[in-house]
């Protein structure tokens, strides 16, 4: 018989669902909210409105592209943190009504987890062995972590302050750009040149600084907008180059350091950052073995709770229906 997951993903404005047949991915179907570009960041009300809205159409379209009946799933994943938590109620809450009423486990996954985990989809593109270092980038998350096997995960380092993701997207907005700024910032500096210098955070070991940085890029436009007010629209794409230079080289640095620290021969990517040409061209002259998740998977996505619960069924790693969203939950 065999072994079929359903997974639900609703940890910030992404309602996502997702369906593993034996390992096997058949169905991965985001809806985006689209709404949030106005205000220029995720507004956690209208995001949990949202996915009660939209969850049950976005879990019919994946059942019936997998061509699966929901009497044959054999457990239901859901994202149980870190994330917003109306948006994590709403995919609990769901999750566990499914499960009751199909008399099937429920399995809680983390977030974080499983954006290194989708690596071990049987797809198209290579797949990591245990043990190796996972750096998670995210517009909430920046942690490198030695993971030991699909259940054991050990942080040996994480931002102090702002997430990467979210450097990008504020240092954007300073910018002008809209949001998220992000995927922008990356389009725009392949037509610049990384000729601006920004103040560099000095952190001890392998965790990670942002807003020094950030703080750093704001003065530094306050003056020269001073001299010239027409600055940043003269020096975009050159500005946007500099900025990504400066994050990436963050990364790149704490990564290499714990390569080196750990002796571990292998990278593996997960998050939104994760997507940025810049970070993946610099990472793939790591001294390891680099696995860069394939795009659609970089983004919020269901396809690797799916996956990540597939992994936790095999060895039982099952939750109580008493379990909660955990908004602040660690890796």
């Amino acid at each position: 018989m065999s072994t079929i997951i359903l997974g639900i993903e609703t940890s910030c404005d992404d309602t996502a669902a997702a369906v593993l047949v034996d390992g096997k991915l058949r169905a991965n179907v985001v809806s985006q909210q689209l709404e949030h570009e106005t205000y220029g960041g995720v507004i956690p009300e209208l995001a949990s409105r949202a996915h009660v809205e939209r969850i049950i159409p976005v879990v019919e379209t994946a059942l019936a592209k997998a061509n699966i009946d929901k009497k044959d799933l054999t457990a239901v994943a859901y994202t149980q943190g870190p994330g917003l938590l109306g948006s994590l109620l709403v995919g609990n809450s769901f999750s566990k009504s499914l499960a009751v009423a199909l008399d099937i486990p429920l399995i809680a996954v983390h977030h974080m987890q499983a954006h290194l985990l989708v690596h071990f989809i049987d797809d198209a593109f290579p797949t990591p062995s245990f043990p190796f270092l996972g750096l998670t980038v995210s517009g909430g998350h920046t942690q490198l972590v030695k993971v030991s096997d699909p259940n054991s995960f050990d942080i040996l380092g994480e931002t102090l302050d702002d997430a990467a993701g979210e450097a990008f997207d504020k240092t954007g907005k300073m910018l002008g750009l809209p949001y998220p700024s992000g995927p922008i910032m990356d389009r725009y500096a392949a037509k610049g040149s990384p000729c601006f210098t920004f103040g560099k955070p000095v952190v001890s070991g392998l965790d990670f600084s942002f807003s020094g940085l950030k703080t750093s890029v704001l003065y530094f436009l306050r003056e020269q907008q001073d001299k010239d007010p027409n600055f940043i629209q003269a020096n975009l794409y050159d500005l946007c180059a500099s900025i990504q230079k400066a994050i990436v080289t963050i990364l790149n640095e704490k990564v290499n350091a714990a390569l080196l620290q750990t002796g571990l021969k292998q990278l593996v990517l997960g998050g939104g950052v994760s997507a940025n040409s810049g970070l993946r061209k610099a990472l793939e002259k790591a001294e390891a073995t680099v696995f860069l998740p394939p795009l659609p998977y970089t983004t919020d996505n269901a396809a690797m709770i799916a996956m990540t619960g597939y992994l936790k069924y095999m060895t039982q790693q099952v939750e109580s229906l008493a379990s909660e969203p955990n908004p602040r939950m660690s890796i």
